[in-house]
């Protein structure tokens, strides 16, 4: 059973504020909580409607009914189980091979489905500018699918970063170079901008390399790509041997 004090915890969890001043946030689904549960992430506690997850100890693990689940969960349809685990504090930026700039993404799908990408493509560091969405917004957290066990990611002033970086900078304009015909390096750091208005102007002037990824239809009126299908192209290009 969960009691209303629980609750009032866990659905508050879905906002920002709430996650900072309790350092918790929440994950949902068998495969995102065990991903979690193999990591160095620490569990508060367990919600499951099924006698699962046995490595977890019976005093941090509740079995609750479909009905407390559905109080609990984010879910439209909630699956049969939501952990609270810590944020852990932030690690060391990692400054070698690839790094994935994220420039004030707000969806909190794009930013989940680019961790997964990431972690597909072997990208170890991720920097968000300070206006991205939240690493531990529970949307963000479910579209990871447990990649965000796997991804450093470091929330920063992206101005200040690039000024003082000796990487390459690239990033992906409409009138860049063509990137499948650009020579690509094994590092640098790939800036992918904000979901309605691109790359920053002052990001823009630190832009080294301007990267397009060029259309193919006849009628060539598709404006822009969602950015998390642009984050995928620019990877797998990158990693072409």
């Amino acid at each position: 059973m969960v009691s209303k004090n629980q609750i009032k915890l866990i659905t508050s969890l879905q906002q920002k504020k709430y996650r900072i001043a309790n350092k918790l946030f929440f994950a949902e689904g068998v495969k995102g909580i065990q991903e979690l549960l193999d990591s160095n992430f620490e569990l508060e506690h367990l919600y499951t409607t099924q006698n699962d997850f046995d490595q977890v100890f019976n005093e941090k693990k509740t079995i609750i009914t479909e009905n407390d689940l559905r109080k609990i969960s984010a879910l439209a349809t909630p699956n049969s189980c939501l952990a609270l685990f810590k944020i852990p504090l932030e690690k060391p930026i990692v400054q070698t091979g690839l790094i994935v700039a994220l420039d004030s993404i707000r969806d909190p799908g794009n930013l989940g489905t680019i961790l997964r990408l990431c972690d597909w493509f072997g990208i170890q560091q991720v920097l968000c500018s300070n206006e991205t969405v939240d690493l531990f917004n529970p949307k963000v957290v479910q579209a990871t699918m447990g990649s965000i066990a796997r991804v450093n990611v470091n929330y920063i002033n992206l101005d200040v970063f690039l000024t003082q970086t000796t990487m390459p900078i690239f990033g992906t304009f409409m009138d860049g170079t063509n990137i499948y015909q650009s020579v690509l390096p094994e590092q640098g750091i790939i800036i992918m901008g904000n979901e309605a208005n691109g790359i920053s102007a002052s990001l823009e002037k630190l832009v080294q390399n301007r990267l397009t990824i060029p259309r193919f239809g006849d009628l060539q009126k598709t404006e822009s790509l969602n950015v998390a299908t642009a984050t995928a192209i620019v990877l797998s290009e990158f990693r072409r041997a």
